[in-house]
Parts: structure tokens; C-alpha cells; sequence
């Protein structure tokens, strides 16, 4: 791909590293213009290598995810209050599953302090933050590795998922589409999380809402197939109006305002 300058290799470069780049920052870096920044977003966007968000623009969309060290540091914050918002709506005393995810991660960080969880899990990270709680028996699922996020996909992995039967699974996606349809990039991971709805009794799923600017070529499910919606964001129109007919229980994590 002929990109139009050097600078926008580096933009390019750092976008791959670090998920998104913000145009304020970038115009600290090259000692230009705000104005300079944009127009070599909206060329890099043109050449579908990057998709422009507010104040930004993150890797573009495809049949590849960005690697995991970017999307952990991706909208940390908004998945951080994610997590804490969906481990509030979880009891103690329950069973649950927790798929792969960098903001199912963070709902696994925040029930450390919970009690009596049984928790089945194909991601050996949240398997490792909750393996010391006292109060949390943790099962991880058989299958292979991913080397890139530790997560466990496969065959053999959906049929472990499916010798259960929960009472929560909290689940993340990579995109959410218009018409409610949530979507991933790994076909062998799509097929866990499918077995995961199927087994339990209500279903969490979580996403900040980047997700809803992006594409990815695997179908999870439908949004329909859900029981309450955690996400840092009121939903767009369309996917407002599905969460209604479905009488899906929308939770906004929204940032907490400023003391004064």
C-alpha cells in the first residue's frame, strides 16, 4: 500500500501498537497543525487502513482483530466502569460463564470480592484474576490456546461449555452491527460463545461503544438473544429500538460526573 508521507507510516505505526490515535496528540508528536492531523486520518481512512472515531481514529475494521496489548489499552476506563456496573448485577451464590474478552476481563477483575461463585471460563487471563479470590471456584475450559490473548477456542472447547448449565454468562463481542446482529472475528471463538448462550439463563453481554463504528465477518448472535446490555454509552436509534421490542435491560456505565 503507497501511503502519501512518511508521517502517515508513523500514524500508521502507532495505531497498530497502541489500537487508536488521537489527533491533539498526534499534532503534539509531528509539531503541526490539528488541521494537517485530520487530513492524513481522512487519507489513511480513504485507504480503509484506519476508521475515524471522535477526536481520532482507530484501525479499521476487517477479517483481523488488532492485536491484544492494543485492545487491553483501548477505552480502559469505559471498560473498566463496564466491568464494575456488570459485577454489580451478578449475586453472590451463583454459577457463571465468562468468555473471552478484554472487557470481560474487567468484569472479572471487579468479582474478586464476590462469594460462592462458580465461574467456567475459556480465557486463561480472567481464569489467573480470579484464581487467588477466596470466594470464587474458577473451571477453565479444555481446547486451544490462542496464543495471542490466551483465550480457548475449538470444537473440543464448545463441547466442555456444553456439559453445563448457568445462571449467568457474561459475554463481549468485537462489533455490533444496525440490525442487533453481534459479531466477532474467530470463527472457533464464535462457536464457544454461541455454546455459552445456549447454557445459561441469562446473558450479559458487554461492550463499550467503539463497538458500534466497527465490522467483524463472524456472527455471534443477535442482540434479541440477550437479557441485559452493559455498554459505557446510550445506544444508537436502531439498536435502542431492538432493545425495547426485546425488553432488554440496557446498563449505562456512564462516566461519573466532576465533584463541584
Amino acid at each position: 500500500m503507497e501511503l502519501i508521507n512518511p508521517r502517515q507510516v508513523e500514524i500508521l505505526n502507532i495505531a497498530r501498537e497502541k489500537g487508536r490515535v488521537n489527533v491533539d496528540d498526534l499534532a503534539d508528536r509531528f509539531s503541526v497543525t490539528p488541521q494537517t492531523i485530520r487530513k492524513d486520518l481522512n487519507e489513511l481512512c480513504d485507504k480503509r487502513v484506519l476508521q475515524r472515531i471522535h477526536g481520532g481514529a482507530i484501525l479499521a475494521s476487517g477479517v483481523e482483530n488488532m492485536g491484544y496489548e492494543a485492545r487491553n489499552t483501548l477505552a480502559l476506563e469505559e471498560k473498566r466502569r463496564i466491568g464494575l456496573r456488570a459485577a454489580a448485577l451478578l449475586p453472590d451464590n451463583c454459577s457463571l460463564f465468562v468468555n473471552i474478552g478484554t472487557t470481560t476481563e474487567q468484569v472479572a477483575h471487579a468479582l474478586t470480592t464476590h462469594r460462592g461463585l462458580l465461574v467456567i471460563t475459556n480465557n486463561i487471563n480472567v481464569a489467573n484474576i480470579l484464581r487467588p479470590a477466596r470466594g470464587v471456584e474458577v473451571i477453565i475450559a479444555g481446547g486451544l490456546v490462542r496464543r495471542s490473548d490466551g483465550g480457548v477456542v475449538g470444537e473440543a472447547t464448545a463441547e466442555f461449555i456444553s456439559q453445563f448449565k448457568v445462571d449467568y454468562a457474561v459475554i463481549g463481542a468485537s462489533a455490533i452491527e444496525e440490525d442487533g446482529a453481534i459479531l466477532d472475528y474467530d470463527h472457533r471463538e464464535v462457536r464457544v460463545s454461541q455454546a455459552i448462550i445456549r447454557n445459561a439463563r441469562q446473558v450479559l453481554l458487554v461492550c463499550d461503544s467503539m463497538k458500534f463504528a466497527r465490522s467483524a465477518p463472524v456472527r455471534i448472535a443477535h442482540l434479541s438473544q440477550i437479557d441485559v446490555f452493559v455498554t459505557d454509552a446510550p445506544l444508537p436509534p436502531s439498536l435502542a429500538q431492538i432493545a425495547r421490542e426485546h425488553d432488554i435491560q440496557v446498563e449505562v456505565a456512564a462516566e461519573e460526573p466532576l465533584p463541584g
